[in-house]
């Protein structure tokens, strides 16, 4: 049996006493591809910031490989020491840095010699097809060229958990499709987990195998099977997502599974 690689266990958190996350429960398989699906403020980026230890629950426990990382107020183990990458929306590319350098900062607190950080960083860009580039400053890079940095950054520290915040909405469909495509080869090739947030459809399906559903902050357990659509949202959901068969059940919280393509309803 698979065990979990990352959970959280009744997890929330509130903001200056508003709630963002309530009894948040969820496990993700090692080298799964899923992704964090729902209405804007329901909490998706804080889901990833607390996997990624930048914040710590108010209530319950953030677990990597069944060993508690974070509790509410200490974060246990360092972002350093997760072995998590993650690319923000807005990318957080330094503009006054060469695209060379953007990478290497990302392996500043890695532990290797300016040769092999330099090294591990020409081997990014390359896999991300930007070698090139390397003298450029982020102003004279394309969009895509732009997100493609961000990649290289997140892939030279070589993580075990690629954590992705809606970095794609900015794009065209067609560099964003190559870019999808890429990643998910990658992704693959290197065993990564990846957990992916966004509101896109094409994004889910091309890069993602499952999904979870926040709604009203809670989110609901993954399953492989469930009972009828009983809820209009999913519905929604279900036709917009026709390339994946999507399996729900409402329970108070939104539950489903996204499934290979071509696999039949059960």
């Amino acid at each position: 049996m698979t065990r979990a690689q990352l959970a959280l266990c009744a997890v929330s958190t509130t903001y200056d006493g508003h709630p963002v996350l309530s009894e948040v429960s969820f496990s993700i398989l090692a080298g799964e591809h899923t992704a964090l699906l729902g209405p804007s403020g329901c909490g998706k980026s804080t889901v990833l910031r607390l996997l990624a230890g930048l914040e710590a629950p108010s209530v319950g426990e953030v677990l990597m490989d069944s060993h508690v990382v974070s509790q509410p107020q200490p974060v246990l183990l360092p972002p350093h020491r997760r072995g998590v990458s993650m690319v923000f929306q807005d990318l957080a590319l330094w503009p006054n840095l060469s695209v060379m350098d953007n990478v290497l900062l990302g392996l500043a607190g890695v532990g290797l010699s300016q040769q092999e950080r330099r090294k591990r960083a020409q081997e990014a860009l390359a896999l991300c097809a930007i070698k090139s580039l390397g003298d450029r400053k982020p102003s004279q890079l394309s969009g895509g060229q732009q997100q493609r940095v961000a990649l290289a950054r997140a892939i030279a520290v070589q993580p075990t958990y690629l954590l992705l915040d809606e970095p794609f909405s900015g794009l065209d469909l067609v560099t964003k499709a190559a870019l999808l495509k890429e990643i998910s080869t990658l992704a693959t090739e290197r065993k990564l987990t990846v957990v992916l947030v966004t509101h896109d459809p094409m994004e889910a399906t091309a890069l993602c195998r499952s999904a979870r559903v926040l709604e009203n902050w809670t989110c609901g357990r993954r399953r492989s099977a469930g009972g009828p659509l009983t809820y209009p949202f999913l519905f929604l959901l279900t036709l917009i997502y026709m390339p994946l068969r999507v399996v729900c059940l409402w329970n108070g919280s939104i539950t489903w599974s996204l499934t290979d393509r071509g696999s039949s309803s059960s």
